[in-house]
């Protein structure tokens, strides 16, 4: 079954199913022993993450961790699609094209790989010259070219995604290159480094130039505002400094050491409030729309940022789970010897002298067994392509953060009481939205019909705000296949026109999953334009005529 022991098992009420799960490996299996065969089969991240990225869609996230491997989540279902294993060694950092579903991956094992989404294969393979360790990872906004950092050689590599030849190597920094980004218009490379120093690069002219920005500290990570005029920067120093690409001149600065202080490790001889020496950022990401920006580091804390005030707007929480390092704000004294924190001791005392006697530097049993607690942290935040949404990678695992709160339980599921009568009883009491989701659930379309006709046009704005999400799609397509049909032309459009102010965050969140409703409600558009517009063009004349004849005057 596993590869581990198992550290849990339990069976449902029905007896039909059995859930297994091994903490080890982080895998989740349900097995029916009838048919003997797996309900569910899944499996997180065994290693810290190192790096995540949305899809172009927004409906997927791919996060890259210390185990080698490389994982598609699906963000509804929270359910890993697939797994990539083909590293090596630890994945450092993934980025997606922006055109195609093409995802590439940096490693420590030397390499980058270029995967298909579609047919889920490694489709290229890039590697250096001499064998060096890649840290960082960067994509041309074509896809013509991806670009990775050494820790190794200091330098940059750059590699053609059609031919998969190395084309120029970047020499300049005297320091591990920690984060590289190409400017969303594609007219330069931005590279950090922790030589205090961040590049900008003409990697497309004919001889390749850069311009150094010189700062106070390492450089822990860079970020670049979708319009492609500022880069913001996190140093050691915890430092937040924003610059101007095109004057290449600092614009602004954060101290961010107090925001993200918080949460004291057992071996702290300082408070909580008194520890923020050693929180920096190490992550940073732009909203969709470039007036925010969230960042991250060796703290429990997320900042979020206001780009143009510079002010502090939201701390989220990554974990409250004691069993970290750096999640509490008080220590336990109890817990405090002469000796150090009594967490930190090693309790194993010498053996009597009756007691069997081991060889010197032989020990049993795991040897691979975790001694300390691990610190918790956020190594790598992104923001949602809708601007709706950020994800984070902590020590917690993958965390998603929304400003969409509907949620997908239905409470009319649950009513055994959904009849015909009970439908038309609510009609007539007024209950309009309880008698709408009735008609969806009992799925007669006559009945459906004479619902949604029954509705006063008045009511159309506010039952387009409080209907559920799971029935949108389903009302999308019956008012936009009633168009077809149906006199009614200004109740239709006034439906369309309601559901899509009301729900146009999520239905641009959710495009993959609902864009055929959305094609038969805008083909149901076109067709009531075009009718109209041949009525008008047949009647132009007759109009002219009417409006031009002789009015009087009545008494």
């Amino acid at each position: 079954i596993s590869q581990q022991e198992l550290s849990d098992v339990a069976i449902n009420q029905s007896g039909e199913w059995l859930a297994l799960g091994a903490a080890k490996l982080g895998q989740l299996l349900v097995w029916e022993w009838q048919s003997e065969s797996y309900i569910l089969k899944q499996q997180g991240h065994v290693d810290a993450l190192n790096d995540l990225v949305y899809s172009r869609e927004g409906n997927s996230i791919v996060t890259a961790a210390d185990d080698g491997k490389v994982k598609v989540w699906d963000i509804q279902s929270g359910f890993c699609i697939v797994t990539f294993t083909e590293h090596s060694s630890g994945v450092t950092a993934c980025k997606f094209a922006l055109k195609g579903n093409v995802l590439f991956t940096a490693s420590l094992d030397g390499s980058v790989r270029a995967w298909d989404l579609v047919r889920y294969r490694n489709f290229r393979t890039f590697s250096a010259p001499t064998r060096v360790s890649f840290s960082s990872l960067a994509v041309d906004p074509g896809g013509d070219v991806v670009c990775a950092g050494s820790l190794d050689s200091f330098n940059i590599y750059i590699w053609s995604v059609q031919t998969g030849q190395l084309l120029d190597q970047l020499a300049g920094h005297e320091g591990p290159v920690s984060s590289l980004a190409f400017t969303p218009s594609g007219g330069a490379l931005v590279s950090g480094s922790w030589d205090h120093t961040v590049r900008i690069w003409n990697v497309f002219g004919r001889i390749p130039t850069t311009e150094a920005l010189q700062l106070q500290a390492n450089v822990t990570d860079i970020a670049v505002r979708p319009d492609s005029k500022q880069i913001a920067v996190s140093t050691l120093d915890g430092q937040l400094t924003f610059w101007s690409v095109a004057e290449g001149t600092q614009s602004a600065s954060l101290e961010g050491r107090r925001d993200v202080s918080g949460g004291r490790k057992s071996s702290d001889r300082r408070t909580a409030a008194n520890v923020a020496g050693t929180k920096i950022f190490n992550c940073l990401s732009y909203s969709a729309d470039g007036t925010c920006i969230i960042a991250g580091g060796n703290s429990k804390y997320l900042c979020l940022y206001d780009v143009v005030t510079g002010g502090l707007l939201k701390k989220y929480t990554i974990s409250i789970n004691l069993s970290l390092q750096g999640t509490q704000a008080y220590l336990n004294s109890r817990a405090l010897t002469e000796a150090g924190p009594a967490g930190l001791l090693d309790d194993k005392s010498e053996p009597s002298f009756h007691e069997a006697r081991r060889l010197p530097g032989a020990e049993r049993g795991d040897l691979s067994s975790r001694r300390t607690q691990p610190e918790v942290r956020a190594t790598a935040v992104a923001f949602s392509p809708a601007g709706r949404a950020f994800c984070a990678a902590s020590t917690e695992g993958l965390l998603v953060y929304s400003l969409d709160h509907d949620l997908h339980f239905d409470p009319f599921e649950l009513d055994i009481n959904i009849t015909r009568s009970n439908t038309l009883k609510a009609v007539n009491d007024g209950l309009y939205l309880r008698a709408l989701i009735m008609g969806f659930r009992l799925n007669e379309s006559f009945l459906l019909k004479r619902v949604f006709e029954t509705i006063p046009l008045m009511e159309v704005t506010l039952l387009a705000k409080q209907l559920p999400t799971v029935y949108l799609a389903r009302l999308i397509r019956f008012v936009a296949q009633t168009t077809g049909v149906s006199p009614h032309l200004e109740r239709n459009l006034r439906w369309i026109e309601a559901l899509l102010n009301a729900h146009g965050p999520y239905l641009k969140a959710n495009m993959p999953a609902i864009s055929q409703e959305l094609r038969v409600a805008q083909k149901a558009i076109k067709t009531i334009q075009a009718d109209l517009a041949r009525i008008a063009d047949e009647n132009v004349h007759l109009l002219d005529y009417v409006l031009s004849g002789p009015t009087r005057k009545l008494d």
